[in-house]
């Protein structure tokens, strides 16, 4: 706030100098406003008893899951691969990848597709997505401490609050480190 007793009394310098703070702070606010007012669509699914999250543009597609292939001498997360739309692809299994308790109705009926530059692959999936989109604000990024042992970097984005759902967003893309994608290319390549 501008001291009114300061702008009455100062000189033209100490004028200026205080309108360019001003502008600079009333700046900041509007910007900080407009981050927590960005949207996030965020595509939701259920590992074990909790809700997981991948933001919206790491999914290609959500398919019925399709007749899937083990491949020897590959991780157990790897479940196998699977052929979708003429493309032959890993199958991962977060459930397992996590060592999470499998849930009741554990039948993997739906498998989402992510793909990126250097990797294709299906997550494994007990129920079908939904899409929920949230305020940038509701998204708690203070969970960095919490991460995997057994991977150099974490892969948990943050927590959701949405409602009276938690929902944890994951970057599937961290998830996956370098010496799974090398399993996975892997498979791909003994299947094809």
């Amino acid at each position: 706030m501008v001291d009114t007793y300061c702008v009455l009394g100062c000189s033209e310098y100490h004028r200026g100098l205080l309108i360019i703070s001003y502008t600079v702070m009333t700046q900041t606010t509007k910007e900080s406003t407009i981050a927590s007012t960005k949207t996030l669509q965020i595509v939701v699914f259920k590992l074990g008893q909790e809700e997981y999250g991948l933001q919206i543009d790491q999914i290609k597609e959500v398919v019925i899951t399709p007749n899937i292939t083990r491949m020897p001498q590959t991780a157990t997360f790897v479940r196998g691969v699977a052929n979708i739309r003429g493309n032959v692809i890993a199958i991962f299994d977060l459930e397992d990848r996590f060592n999470l308790t499998r849930s009741q109705n554990s039948g993997n009926k739906y498998t989402l597709v992510v793909e990126s530059e250097d990797i294709k692959l299906g997550l494994l999936v007990n129920d079908v997505p939904n899409t929920v989109s949230v305020n940038a604000g509701d998204l708690d990024e203070s969970v960095g401490i919490i991460n995997d042992a057994n991977t150099e970097s974490n892969y948990i984005k943050g927590i959701i609050k949405h409602g009276d759902r938690l929902i944890i967003l994951i970057d599937i893309f961290k998830v996956i480190d370098q010496e799974m994608t090398n399993s996975i290319k892997k498979a791909s390549a003994i299947a094809a």
